[in-house]
């Protein structure tokens, strides 16, 4: 297997973590399609070919794909997901004994405290954590905050398929034709979700991951997820006027803080 590397450890529950589901956006109905076929969201590779970064990875995509929505977009290079990486789990460059990936919450509460250093900044997000088997839940993140923070247990046939297709494929939850189907057989990866074709088992989400779109099912993604997040960025405001402003924003700034300051 060459050219996409694996990185998320298993999801972790940390007392207090901020979470979602008492904000009013999130009591809302998700949209039953999201297409957004006419906006690139630019997901870029940044090293996950050669190490496991892909937590890091997973940010600054979130960055990238929050700014194709708002009409612009936010520089990123290998260095800066790299550096991020290292800062947020100990990897040392160099030293591949220390490429052990990371906990998704971890890294959050470090990206909240430390922020992502950009030539354009320092971007810090607000972020809370949602049920990973409510599907609306997933669906309404991905339609007001950009994408949906994810960590998943990707099977040998997973990987398999997209191999041999390049990621031209549907990933589907049973597909044996490429191997063993077991979720986690292969490992844990962070990618994003962004968009979606419907709600049902059969329609389709498009992930960003590995500097692409790769589309799966829902079924797929229910077999695979281990967890979600929601990112906001308070740097960052989208045109649609979707991006939580006012109590919701408040809230979830409140939680932030008694999180880390607990």
């Amino acid at each position: 297997m060459s050219g996409r590397k694996l990185g998320c450890r298993p999801a972790v529950v940390l007392p207090g973590q901020p979470r979602l589901d008492g904000l009013r956006m999130m009591a809302r109905k998700a949209p039953a399609v999201l297409d957004r076929s006419h906006i690139n969201p630019a997901p870029l590779m940044l090293g996950n070919d050669q190490i496991g970064d892909c937590t890091s990875v997973g940010l600054a995509n979130a960055l990238r794909a929050t700014a194709a929505l708002g009409g612009f977009q936010i520089g990123v290079d290998d260095d800066n997901a790299i550096q991020f990486y290292a800062e947020s789990t100990g990897y040392k460059p160099g030293c591949p004994e220390t490429d052990q990936g990371g906990v998704e919450v971890d890294v959050l509460k470090f990206a909240v405290v430390c922020g992502y250093r950009l030539a354009s900044g320092d971007y810090y997000p607000l972020w809370g954590t949602a049920n990973a088997q409510d599907r609306n839940a997933l669906a309404l993140i991905m339609a007001s905050l950009g994408t949906v923070y994810l960590g998943v247990l990707l099977s040998q046939s997973d990987m398999n398929q997209i191999e041999a297709t390049n990621g031209a494929c549907v990933l589907e939850a049973d597909n044996g034709a490429y191997g063993d189907t077991t979720p986690g057989s292969a490992g844990g990866h962070c990618l994003l979700g962004w968009s979606y074709s419907g709600l049902s088992d059969s329609d389709t989400v498009e992930l960003l991951t590995w500097g692409a779109i790769q589309k799966v099912t829902w079924g797929w993604l229910r077999s695979r997820i281990m967890e979600a997040h929601g990112l906001v960025w308070p740097q960052l405001t989208l045109a649609n006027g979707l991006y939580p402003t006012g109590p919701d924003l408040d809230a979830l700034k409140a939680q932030n803080v008694e999180f880390l300051t607990a």
